[in-house]
């Protein structure tokens, strides 16, 4: 297909990018530092951290780690929320020559061991608060090397000690634990002081990142990001967004109410504002909406990336007002679909417009955007960013004419090298010229943007997050007195869609109370159903295969409880 969508590039967006300007992230970061060395890099509970602090501290990190003797492209896990460590490491794992798999601190201890099976990681950085779960399961797992992280202890005295007796001991929000051998996190940053990093000169195709992402098979796959995908989309979504910053002589602030975890806010927050020498304003909890807009009324900001779900909450909050919006300059929407009416209202109340955006794990993350001089909500995820391709194809991998739907295929240097360790997978979803393929379903316009018709695959998003049905009903087919069960997603006000179960009894007794209780223990969050129908039977093929579309067509919207 040709690149219809270039004539309608808002003017000085490039149709390319030269990702080979930077040899690896840790090349791009160490330019960072020395560029903006006195600029504040992240800011989190009114604790700012510099680029040069960044610097010193990932480097005696790095020390640290290289010291326990670790081989190269050894993989360390991160299982922190939006806290002072997470950048450290971050940025000390890419130094040392390491990979990074980042984990959802949420994660159940079933979900956890998988990960960390899977992945071979063989050091992880948590938080406490969530070390009570790997404890569960380190003694399956690789993991070696363990550093648990306070919430208080990058903060300084006393606010770090009041914060740690407020979160271990007021709000009890730190199960017991017990992991022979952990060290702190402080203490790891204190011991790299009287040792020396190695510099390590990673390639544009050596691995970087494990971004774990559900699968069809109901089993988290691994996306390798290489050093190259990351930078080259970080420096697409830049390249992109510059015409919306209107002031270059601002030292620009992001807001990071997303989770750094999240691929998301790990390349538009995180990387793309160290790039750009930003400061970084992490939120460490967003669902906090009246902390939130706090936050935002003790600042001037210009970059806020949410979810819909955000937005909508922001705007519909009494606090609203109480926050100067004037500062801001871009907006942007992923994650999820935005809503018309959120999208209309958030401009009508900012003057600032939702860039809604598309992306994958699989694509780091971003592959189109609408542009930032868009003035109104157009419905669609936009054009394929700089050096991107886009094709709409049918079953038989033929593309179909303008206006036709087709499963989005997307190549450009953002795309994945693939699953980790499974070869299979990653041959159902990479096509012999390059492109990979979605599993959503698109109609392309004459002028290049791609609107989302439907998903090929069952997949649920749940505030931004992949729910893959396979994975709940495994987990609720175990519950006793389940015969089948069937999970769909269905349209919420709050979250975008919801868990739902459509189970068959084998045990008259069985109540939803007892499904949804089950579920709660081997489910994080947002993968748990938040309703349950009983019904004689499930519809099926003439093969046996459950018609799950059948069952999303029956279901009315309904609101979590």
């Amino acid at each position: 297909m040709d690149k219809i969508w270039l004539k309608h590039y808002p003017a000085g967006v490039p149709a390319e990018i030269d990702a080979g300007q930077y040899a690896s992230v840790p090349h791009l970061l160490e330019d960072s530092f020395s560029k903006y060395a006195a600029r504040p890099a992240f800011e989190c509970m009114g604790k700012t951290l510099t680029y040069a602090e960044l610097d010193t501290q990932s480097r005696q990190f790095a020390a640290w780690l290289q010291a326990r003797g670790l081989a190269p492209g050894a993989r360390v896990a991160l299982m922190m929320p939006n806290v002072l460590q997470y950048p450290i490491a971050l940025a000390a794992v890419l130094r040392a020559g390491y990979v990074v798999v980042n984990v959802n601190p949420l994660y159940t201890p079933r979900e956890l061991e998988h990960q960390l099976k899977d992945s071979g990681a063989e050091a992880i950085v948590i938080l406490e608060n969530f070390a009570h779960t790997f404890e569960q399961v380190v003694a399956r797992t690789a993991v070696r090397h363990v550093v648990v992280a306070s919430m208080g202890e990058m903060l300084g005295w006393p606010k770090g000690s009041i914060v740690n007796l407020v979160v271990r001991h007021v709000k009890k929000l730190v199960p017991a634990w017990q992991l022979p051998g952990s060290v702190s996190f402080r203490s790891a940053l204190d011991a790299g002081k009287t040792l020396a990093m190695t510099p390590v000169h990673s390639q544009p195709g050596d691995l970087a990142f494990l971004q774990y992402t559900g699968g069809t098979t109901g089993v988290a796959k691994g996306a390798m990001l290489t050093h190259r995908n990351v930078i080259a989309n970080l420096l697409q979504t830049e390249a992109w967004l510059q015409p919306g910053i209107h002031d270059k002589s601002k030292v620009l602030t992001i807001v990071c109410a997303l989770p750094l975890y999240h691929i998301f806010a790990l390349t538009v927050c995180a990387l793309m504002g160290m790039r750009m020498g930003a400061r970084n304003l992490m939120i460490p909890n967003p669902r906090d909406i009246p902390g939130t807009l706090k936050e935002l009324s003790k600042t001037e900001f210009h970059i806020l990336p949410a979810v819909n779900t955000l937005f909508n909450a922001l705007v519909n909050h009494a606090d609203f007002a109480k926050v100067n919006w004037s500062s801001l300059m871009i907006a942007v929407g992923g994650g999820m679909a935005v809503q018309k009416a959120v999208a209309d209202k958030w401009y009508a109340r900012t003057g600032v417009p939702i860039l809604e955006g598309y992306g994958l794990s699989e694509t780091s993350p971003v592959a189109s955007s609408n542009p930032p001089t868009a003035t109104e909500f157009s419905g669609t995820i936009g054009m394929p960013l700089p050096g991107t391709d886009f094709a709409i194809r049918d079953d038989d991998g033929r593309d179909v004419p303008l206006g036709q739907p087709g499963e989005i295929c997307v190549r450009g240097p953002q795309v994945m090298a693939g699953y980790w360790n499974m070869p299979a997978e990653t041959a159902k979803v990479m096509t012999p010229d390059g492109f990979f393929k979605t599993g959503d379903i698109g109609i392309m316009d004459e002028r290049g943007y791609t609107r989302i018709v439907d998903r090929k695959k069952d997949m649920i998003l749940v505030s931004g997050f992949n729910v893959y049905p396979n994975e709940v009903e495994g987990v609720a087919a175990e519950c006793p007195g389940v015969l089948e069960v069937a999970a769909v997603g269905v349209p919420d006000e709050h979250s975008g869609e919801i868990v739902k179960l459509y189970v068959v009894k084998k045990d008259p007794a069985l109540t939803e109370a007892d499904v949804l209780a089950f579920c709660k223990e081997r489910l994080t969050g947002y993968k748990r159903p938040r309703h349950v129908e009983f019904r004689n039977e499930l519809p099926k093929t003439n093969v046996g295969k459950i018609l799950r579309r059948e069952l999303r067509d029956s279901s009315p919207p309904a609101t979590a409880a």
